[in-house]
């Protein structure tokens, strides 16, 4: 099920920046353990690009360290994908998600939002 509301994708040259936005509903943060962002590329496995545990730990997946950003704003409801010095192999689809990791175990996704990264 949709229920993370995505923003923030599009067109971008190389060696440029964008944001991601995604917004859960009121409140159902806390129900989570985890946040954060996959991407897929056409022809590629779906990848972890970024994950944030509620200690405000993060995690990042090489290619991306250094780059890459993921913060959050509970009071917002929003988790956000700074991406920055953005290459063409950052080119992907791109999904947020809230995860929690205790019972009743539950995920929440966005809807995708296709980042282009161009020469």
């Amino acid at each position: 099920q949709v229920q993370l509301v995505e923003s923030g994708g599009g067109l971008v040259q190389a060696g440029g920046s964008m944001r991601l936005s995604c917004k859960a509903p009121e409140h159902t943060i806390y129900n989570f353990n985890t946040a954060g962002w996959y991407r897929q590329a056409p022809g590629m496995q779906r990848e972890l690009v970024a994950s944030i545990e509620t200690d405000g730990s993060t995690t990042y997946v090489d290619a991306v360290k250094g780059r890459f950003t993921l913060s959050a704003n509970s009071m917002k409801n929003t988790i956000y994908l700074q991406m920055n010095s953005l290459k063409v192999a950052d080119t992907a689809a791109y999904y947020c998600f809230l995860k929690r990791s205790t019972w009743p175990t539950y995920d929440m996704w966005g809807q995708g939002t296709q980042v282009t990264v161009s020469v």
